[in-house]
């Protein structure tokens, strides 16, 4: 059963949105072309700054550099740095998801090595999960590994991984053991050092002229032993509490929020009352996932593992990630954008519609969420 309480973030929450707001003004030159999506953005400057103000890895202990700050803290940084445009691509998968799973299933030794870079915001992760043919079911990756001497030998492409290409390690969801009448079984995760493991790496180009996206190749790849995160043969369900985090967040109704901003700005007070409705109609959708996703939020603070109530956050905000840009578009009529107070609201239109078929790919396409809210509602 799908339950999202009604949950308020705290009082002492909006002065921590005020140091972000700060921190953010204070900082302006690396915001000289804001971008509300998460995979624009690739700067370890700004990244190594947010990590030593403690705001990467927060809700994690101390002893592994996090902050041990609640969810809901988490919550208000992700949402001010993604509304403000910020460059948060580089450190962003390590810290929301990558980083928690190290800390919830790896060992001593994992952690201690792993999760103090992310949290100074030195370390980048990317996800190693897509594959060729595979789309988003999980199930059906071929990339195998096998136990050879000195730990485990590693073939098959991953796709779609986020910053392959610039970032440090992957996790990668690999088969361990042979097929079974149980399509979840025998898989397991392991951590692929993208810089010295001898991975191929290559570059796919987008639209809108950028390369965030990769494919990665491994041919006879060695890891050593102590890479698995977790238990081997367990990666099925381990994947499947990572993917809470990364469906639940803002990101997924954010990513084309700067749009919003520039029409709301080029409107002005008075906007006429075309605009005025398409305006309202956008704040309505945002309000309303905005309220679902901290309600995962405190799920998350509550020790839950709210999987289907994520993936629902996660279809809705695909649905309005397309939905925002094209009615923006079409408020903002060809003799209002004519304006010139409309230049930036163009641009950020261009960026969001160029990038925007990215959306439904990360994190599961509309069909494999529908599948997830199915099974959880006990309706397949």
């Amino acid at each position: 059963m799908l339950q999202f309480d009604r949950v308020t973030l705290p009082e002492e929450t909006e002065s921590l949105r005020r140091d972000v707001r700060q921190f953010l003004a204070d900082n302006a030159e690396h915001l000289e072309r804001p971008n509300s999506d998460f995979s624009t953005g690739h700067d370890p400057a700004f990244s190594r700054k947010l990590g030593s103000q403690g705001w990467i890895g927060m809700t994690w202990p101390k002893q592994y550099g996090g902050s041990e700050r609640s969810f809901f803290d988490r919550y208000v940084v992700t949402e001010e740095l993604l509304a403000a445009g910020a460059p948060v691509s580089a450190h962003w998968i390590a810290d929301r998801q990558s980083g928690n799973l190290i800390l919830g299933v790896g060992t001593d030794e994992q952690k201690a090595r792993y999760l103090p870079p992310i949290a100074r915001g030195e370390s980048y992760f990317s996800i190693g999960m897509s594959e060729p043919n595979s789309g988003s079911d999980l199930a059906s990756v071929r990339t195998r590994a096998e136990r050879v001497e000195g730990g485990w030998l590693i073939n098959g492409t991953k796709l779609w991984s986020t910053d392959a290409h610039r970032n440090h390690f992957m996790i990668a969801l690999v088969r361990t053991e042979p097929p079974s009448e149980n399509r979840h079984a025998g898989f397991s995760q392991i951590i692929v050092d993208l810089h010295k493991d001898g991975v191929n790496i290559r570059p796919i180009r987008n639209m809108a002229g950028g390369e965030d996206f990769n494919e990665v190749v491994f041919e006879d790849v060695l890891v050593p032993e102590d890479r698995v995160v977790g238990e081997p043969g367990n990666g099925w369900k381990q994947v499947t509490s990572e993917l809470a985090y990364e469906r639940s967040g803002p990101e997924r109704f954010l990513s084309g929020f700067r749009v919003f901003v520039e029409l709301v700005r080029a409107a002005g007070p008075d906007p006429e009352p075309a605009l005025a409705a398409a305006i309202g109609r956008i704040a309505a959708h945002i309000a309303t996932l905005r309220r679902m996703s901290i309600s995962v939020a405190g799920m998350l603070e509550g020790g839950k593992s709210p999987e289907v109530e994520a993936a629902l956050v996660k279809g809705l905000g695909n649905d309005f990630e397309k939905l925002l840009p094209e009615i923006a578009r079409l408020a903002a009529d060809d003799s209002i954008a004519a304006a010139a107070r409309f230049g930036r609201f163009r641009e950020s239109l261009r960026d969001t519609l160029l990038l925007s078929p990215s959306f439904t790919i990360r994190g599961g396409t509309r069909e494999i969420l529908r599948g997830v809210i199915a099974r959880g509602l006990g309706l397949r």
